[in-house]
């Protein structure tokens, strides 16, 4: 069952992403509060390649997707210091919402992203993903309060996000934290 309109070069917003500085505790209030769930942990998510603001780096976090309502929200905790799109967002304005994601087909993402790029949005993360597919954050705080990821939507991405929504869908309550691979 597939959530994407692969007709057009993106799909509109999938995902909302917030930083958080414990991620098993945020789960719960987010779970408790605003019914979302069950939560898909990523501990440790691998990236193949990763770039912050042109510099190749690396950065150490764990990561869970969760659905509620059709939304998919994303909770990201960063373990190490390194200086990343999540430790800028925390240090200029604190924890909380970080950025919205579309989704785009893999013959479209290049040219959603030089889009962005175009109406003078800065790069701020390239990445290759462990699952496959490439993200990008582009920086749109200053008119969206927020930056922009974009989502390549390879077969396996899309097989994880629909598993997911599917998860959600049929959820009642019982088993609420998942830990995938």
């Amino acid at each position: 069952m597939t959530h994407w309109r692969w007709g057009q070069s993106e799909a509109g917003i999938i995902q909302m992403a917030y930083i958080v500085e414990d991620l098993r505790a945020s789960m719960s209030v987010f779970s408790r509060d605003l019914g979302i769930g069950p939560w898909f942990v990523i501990e440790h998510f691998p990236f193949r390649r990763l770039s912050y603001r042109g510099v190749e780096t690396s950065c150490d976090l764990s990561l869970c997707l969760g659905v509620s309502g059709g939304m998919m929200y994303e909770l990201i905790e960063q373990h190490d210091g390194n200086a990343s799109v999540y430790t800028e967002t925390r240090d200029a304005r604190g924890w909380g919402f970080h950025h919205y994601a579309v989704a785009a087909r893999p013959d479209g993402y290049d040219a959603l992203l030089q889009g962005h790029l175009d109406r003078g949005a800065a790069l701020a993360l390239d990445a290759e993903v462990g699952v496959g597919g490439r993200a990008a954050y582009v920086d749109t705080g200053a008119s969206l309060f927020g930056m922009i990821e974009l989502i390549e939507m390879t077969p396996d991405v899309e097989n994880l996000f629909d598993m997911i929504h599917q998860a959600a869908k049929d959820w009642d309550g019982s088993d609420p934290v998942r830990v995938l691979g």
